[in-house]
């Protein structure tokens, strides 16, 4: 996957988009980007980018007026940002309007420079309910309360929802947007829960490495935590397996991986590559080594749900500070060695 770690910020609009009025409140001026507001986009824009469900997306072949005007901005043919902005608060105040089950927020729209090339930023961002005080004056005296704000914005420590990232379109690159689409509540209908993709954006999700490779992982997990439940030398067997492929491999072939740990069990061989298949995996997985090497900076193992251990990737491997013992029965040792000093927390 193409990972963003270089952002700048050029400038960005605001808009209400409150379903509950007949009109969104349109913006005529850019946002002042100030020491503090600079940040606070910042933030979440850097929270985006590092978000695991951030997924890589391409526009159908359909006419769209986001993709239309996005495009007109990047390729200089429009170059004013507060007009696209606008069009773009338009088209989504539409589709809430039609729909009781999406949320009112912000719209802020923001033309970025990153490592990646030149992007347009749409970041949705849902009221949340802040609290601050209430300053009144009773009989001459000074009476402070709590009353709520239902229009907050989220702040720098809480994660967007829903945003999009769009670059130049060009036809032989394999997406030209990335997407964040979580949803928040399963009770939401299907026009409801995906209207940012299908209906806004009118783009589908493509596939991308890291994708692939998370589900492989937590299929596999899975699998292991449901058919190993009695064996603990046997399923440490096959996380290391996993491990060492995932680390030493730019490609898994599934089939081939389920050959070499269960080659004297066919059952199982077949049941673990159908298990796996069957989480929208093709056969051959693509390996994103920048997320493996950031998953396995460190090891968390709960230990027959009554202890949790927290080991970086280094002490794991480090004989002299922590080793599996096999007892021959299915059950393991897990010993930490040479202890100097611990705390309790």
């Amino acid at each position: 996957m193409e990972y963003i770690n270089e952002i700048n910020i050029n400038q960005a609009i605001i808009h209400i988009l409150d379903s509950n009025g007949e009109d969104p409140i349109l913006n005529e001026y850019s946002l002042e980007l100030s020491e503090d507001i600079y940040a606070f986009l910042y933030k979440h824009l850097e929270k985006c980018f590092k978000d695991e469900e951030l997924k890589y997306g391409k526009f159908n072949l359909e006419r769209n007026i986001v993709k239309e005007v996005v495009q007109d901005y990047l390729n200089g043919v429009d170059n004013d940002l507060i007009n696209l902005s606008k069009e773009l608060a338009r088209q989504l105040f539409i589709i809430m309007k039609a729909n009781v089950n999406i949320p009112s927020g912000d719209l802020i729209i923001v033309s970025l420079t990153t490592d990646q090339g030149p992007m347009i930023g749409i970041l949705k961002m849902d009221y949340v309910k802040n609290f601050t005080h209430e300053i009144q004056f009773i009989d001459q005296k000074i009476g402070i309360g709590i009353v709520p704000q239902s229009a907050g914005l989220p702040g720098s420590g809480q994660k967007i929802q829903k945003a999009a990232f769009i670059k130049p379109i060009n036809e032989e690159d394999r997406y030209n947007l990335m997407i964040l689409d979580k949803q928040k509540s399963s009770k939401e209908d299907e026009y409801g829960a995906n209207y940012f993709i299908n209906t806004f954006l009118g783009a589908s999700i493509v596939t991308n490495e890291r994708d692939m490779t998370r589900t492989f992982v937590k299929a596999a997990e899975n699998w292991t935590r449901k058919n190993i439940t009695e064996d603990a030398g046997r399923a440490e067997e096959i996380r290391t397996a996993i491990k060492t492929k995932l680390k030493e491999e730019d490609t898994i072939n599934i089939d081939e991986f389920s050959a070499e740990i269960f080659n004297e069990h066919p059952q199982i061989k077949e049941d673990f590559s159908s298990y796996i298949k069957q989480q929208g995996l093709n056969e051959e997985v693509a390996v994103d080594k920048t997320w493996v090497e950031k998953k396995m900076k460190r090891v968390r193992l709960n230990i027959d749900k009554r202890i949790d251990l927290y080991i970086n990737e280094d002490t794991y491997h480090d004989s002299s500070k922590f080793e599996i013992q096999r007892n021959g029965d299915g059950t393991i040792n897990l010993i930490v060695k040479n202890v100097i000093n611990y705390i309790e927390k």
